[in-house]
Formats: C-alpha cells, sequence, structure tokens
C-alpha cells in the first residue's frame, strides 16, 4: 500500500477543480513507480522522498500545476535541463493545464530521478561567484535569521528567487519602505513564497 500524507490529500482537496485530476495523476504516478516513495510537505508543497532525498514535487496554481525534479540539472532530457537553468516558476516540465500536457516519456523521467537517489549523487554546490553580483543586506540577513522557518526556506531559493527579493529590498527609496518590504519579505519566505508568487 503506498503511504500517503493526508495533508497532500487536502492539498490536492483545496486545488483549482481543473487542477485535481492533474495532481491525482501524478500522485499516482509517482507511487506506481516508485513504491517506496514517501510523501511529506515542504513549504507548504507537496514533495516526495526516496532514499531520504527529495524525489520531486508538485503545486497547484490559480491557472496551471507546476512540477519539479529535485535533481533537474543532473537528468539527461533537454527540456528539464534548459528549465532548470531557467529556474522557471513553471516547474521543469513547462505549465501544465491538462493531464496531456504530461511528457509521455513522465515514467522514464521519474526512474532516472529515482537512480540518482539510488546511487546518491548530489547536486554540486552552487558557485559563489555569481551571488558576488547580488549581496544580502545586512538589514534583511539579520530579519531572515530571526525566524528559522523563513531562513531555512531562503537559504534553499534558488539564486534567481533569492536575487529577486534582495532587488526588491535595495530598490526602496526610504527607510521605511525598506523595513515594510523586509517585513513582508520574511512572511512570505516563511510561506515558501517566491518574490512573484501572486502572478505564478
Amino acid at each position: 500500500m503506498p503511504q500517503l500524507d493526508s495533508r497532500i490529500d487536502d492539498y490536492i482537496a483545496k486545488a483549482q477543480p481543473f487542477a485535481q485530476p492533474i495532481l491525482l495523476h501524478i500522485r499516482e504516478q509517482i507511487h506506481r513507480t516508485c513504491p517506496e516513495v514517501k510523501e511529506t510537505v515542504k513549504w507548504g508543497m507537496p514533495h516526495f522522498e526516496y532514499k531520504n532525498e527529495v524525489l520531486c514535487s508538485f503545486a497547484g496554481f490559480k491557472n496551471h500545476c507546476a512540477f519539479t525534479f529535485w535533481k533537474a540539472a543532473l537528468m539527461k532530457d533537454p527540456t528539464l535541463l534548459q528549465n532548470a537553468r531557467e529556474e522557471k516558476s513553471m516547474g521543469h516540465l513547462g505549465p501544465i493545464k491538462s493531464i496531456d500536457d504530461l511528457p509521455v516519456h513522465f515514467t522514464t523521467l521519474l526512474q532516472e530521478a529515482m537512480l540518482l537517489n539510488e546511487q546518491g549523487i548530489k547536486l554540486p554546490r552552487k558557485t559563489t561567484s555569481n551571488h558576488k553580483e547580488c549581496m544580502l543586506p545586512p538589514a534583511f540577513e539579520q530579519a531572515l535569521r530571526k525566524n528559522h522557518r523563513a531562513w531555512e526556506v531562503f537559504d534553499k531559493f534558488s539564486y534567481s528567487h533569492r536575487k529577486e527579493y534582495i532587488e526588491w529590498i535595495t530598490e526602496a527609496k526610504t527607510d521605511a519602505t525598506r523595513q515594510k518590504r523586509i517585513d513582508q519579505a520574511v512572511e512570505w519566505i516563511a510561506d515558501g513564497k517566491n518574490r512573484n508568487w501572486k502572478y505564478t
């Protein structure tokens, strides 16, 4: 029997009507392909773990669903690689608006992702050279560190998601506006939201 997490049942039940059959189908395919997978919820979204590492995740939005392979950057599919490089909010498979939008080789992709976890292959550490372009403002860092969850989520964000928040805060014209943005950013980040979550 699949190991189901009731929180994911609730997540799917609250999703948009169009999204519910898509998310249910994806969930079923994951369990069928990887019977040992374990469900969990991280940053408010369903995640699936295999061999003590995240395998993949999905999310339902207002107009589309998104699916993410945790190690897409190490996989062979050119579309996955491109989307992983661009860190698209649409996920690694692009916007999914119906079951037909899933690639025909979805099961094969899952098997490839499983193999990476089985072999213990890790994602390479991101180089710090790009990060120098976008320094974390001290006041923002201090606020993030005061909120353990926000700091943990921010630390795992993609470079592009971190940059969006940092630029938004540093572009503030006054100290009051800057502080207001910092407070808002910490709240959103603690909820696992990227800077432009309202538009995804």
